[in-house]
């Protein structure tokens, strides 16, 4: 028993040699024996970065390489002005005209317009509302530019040939569904009365630089683009809605709205090509288009509709051409005033279709007959702004620095003496703010 007792004290006692259980220590391996790798992350990703990089400019040299090699081919195949006409067409510069590409010259050669229904006009409703736009036009007048002060000496007559031509409108009149006119209507973020956004964004930046100068042919339009195009092509078959220097793009604000309608102030920069191969381009680009449109919030009408070139500035329209057969060659450069360039509905749109209060249709449009009468109510405005207001927000959206005030030189002095500030001057051949510099 007491033999017994002992080995239990024995058992009981801790023994020095042996560790605790708080003292005891993970057991340390090397990382090769974990078989975890010893390559830093972070270094291997530097490396996938560079080798991406590396890769990305060889790739990018390669077919700089087969397209300069392209180039030379066509150059030695065509000649310098084939060359230049091939580009012209070679939207996307990749050295290959795409059955797109070539449309404008099978519009040419067999006289018929292709494809003039884009698809964003598709699955409009025929028994719509329609829109009557006629187009107003006299042609610039050619003893405003300053070259004609010495008779347009040492300008060639068919560097001319598009604008001495250009003296009536495309097409004087055309019916449009109030639908297609949605491409007005402000994206859901921007809704209140003063806001602004873009109907066609500008693309230039100080990367991009400017457009080519080498082009007959508008690429086919997109989007929005499309309606802009349309109503623009009411005055010269070749419009481009993205001009090729800045400001370019289409801008507006909401003037006015109320629960159904919104009276949207807009902005187009755009420009015309007047010439046609063999001629080099001659770029005809107004100072700018601006207008309204008083249209309900479903697109389903529109009361109001006017797009123009202000005429209220000596020059408002700024002219270059061409003189040779490739990008860096001489270009004339003038500018000049065009009285009246605009287009305005002749009245707010009107259904195709009478319909009774159970969708029967009682009665339908026939233009060999009287057309049908409507009384349309007055709109009265929940929240507004001024035309003036509206319009000094787009411009500032096109030309930032007129955040800052500019004022007319009678004007300046006295408001730099009420301020105490001194006067900066700036004389221009044109206006700073629009197209026409």
């Amino acid at each position: 028993m007491a033999s017994y007792v002992r080995n239990r004290k024995q058992q009981a006692q801790p023994k020095e040699d042996a560790p605790l259980a708080d003292d005891k220590e993970t057991p340390r391996t090397d990382p090769a024996e974990r078989g975890v790798p010893c390559i830093n992350k972070r270094v291997f990703q530097l490396f996938l970065l560079a080798f991406v990089a590396i890769l990305f400019v060889g790739v990018k040299r390669f077919r700089d390489e087969q397209l300069a090699t392209t180039r030379e081919a066509v150059l030695k195949s065509l000649g310098n002005e084939g060359l230049f006409l091939f580009s012209s067409l070679d939207t996307d510069g990749d050295m290959y005209i795409s059955p797109e590409e070539f449309k404008p010259i099978a519009e040419k050669l067999t006289g018929n317009v292709l494809g003039s229904n884009f698809e964003e006009e598709e699955g409009l409703d025929p028994n719509g509302e329609t829109l009557t736009i006629e187009a107003k036009f006299q042609p610039l007048l050619l003893e405003t530019m300053t070259k004609s002060k010495d008779g347009f000496l040492g300008v060639s007559h068919n560097s001319l040939v598009g604008l001495r031509n250009w003296k009536t409108v495309a097409q004087a009149v055309s019916v449009f569904f109030a639908q297609q006119f949605k491409a007005f209507l402000p994206p859901k973020e921007h809704l209140n009365v003063g806001e602004m956004w873009w109907i066609i964004p500008s693309e230039l930046n100080i990367f991009t630089g400017y457009l080519p100068n080498n082009r007959y042919y508008p690429a086919t339009p997109k989007g929005r683009e499309v309606l802009i195009h349309n109503l623009l092509s009411m005055f010269h078959p070749r419009p481009f809605v993205k001009s090729r220097f800045a400001a370019q793009g289409t801008v507006a604000c909401i003037r006015a709205r109320n629960d159904f309608y919104y009276d949207i102030v807009f902005r187009i920069h755009a420009e015309f090509q007047l010439n046609e191969p063999p001629d080099f381009p001659f770029w005809f680009s107004p100072a700018q288009f601006t207008g309204h449109i008083i249209i309900s919030k479903d697109a389903s009408h529109v009361r109001e509709f006017k797009l123009y070139v202000p005429n209220n500035r000596s020059l408002n329209v700024d002219m270059e051409w061409l003189y040779g057969a490739s990008e860096s060659s001489n270009m004339e450069v003038d500018i000049g005033y065009l009285p009246q360039m605009e287009l305005e509905a002749v009245g707010p749109s009107i259904p195709s279709v009478i319909h009774d209060e159970n969708g029967n249709i009682i009665d339908s449009i026939d233009f060999s007959n009287e057309p049908i009468q409507f009384v349309f109510e007055e709109i009265n405005w929940k929240s507004q702004i001024s035309m003036e207001e509206a319009s000094r927000i787009l411009e500032v959206a096109m030309y930032p620095f007129k955040k800052v005030p500019y004022l007319p030189f009678t004007e300046a002095f006295d408001r730099a003496k009420a301020e105490h500030k001194l006067v900066h001057s700036i004389l221009l051949w044109g206006a700073l703010d629009d197209q026409s510099c």
